[in-house]
């Protein structure tokens, strides 16, 4: 595909994800995907799969929010050859009633028309104090 179809389908996700609608993220995944934490904290690791993000990274993330689907809103795609860069901010209250406003850097890479690998930039700081350490339970259960 070329830089402009992945832009496309990448901001098609983003549209989604702000709508709290749609299945465009779920229905391009490749069998194989990967979405990448980045940095050092409880929530950092290499999630392996569908069932891995689906059920395990976001799932959690699901389960600490009050609404049903999390809202992510972009602003500024780049994109060159398989790569998408994305930044973008969260929207999102937590069951508890905080403000959960994360600031990403998305790294989405397509192959083949299929989401491949996804890496996180975000506050991690802000995650911890907010949603919590990741249970290590989920981790292992997505390995």
């Amino acid at each position: 595909m070329s830089a402009a179809a992945n832009k496309k389908l990448v901001q098609q996700v983003y549209t989604d994800s702000a709508n709290r609608s749609g299945t465009t993220f779920l229905d391009n995944l490749a069998e194989d995907v990967t979405w990448i934490v980045t940095g050092q904290y409880s929530w950092s690791h290499a999630f392996k799969g569908r069932d891995a993000i689906n059920n395990g990274l976001m799932g959690h993330l699901r389960s600490r929010l009050a609404a049903a689907r999390p809202r992510t809103v972009a602003f500024n795609f780049i994109a060159e050859g398989d790569y998408v860069v994305v930044e973008a901010r969260g929207d999102n209250v937590t069951k508890d009633g905080v403000r959960y406003d994360n600031q990403y850097c998305m790294v989405w890479r397509i192959e083949d028309g299929k989401i491949k690998e996804i890496k996180e930039y975000c506050d991690s700081a802000l995650v911890e104090r907010v949603l919590g350490p990741f249970p290590a339970e989920r981790k292992l259960a997505a390995a």
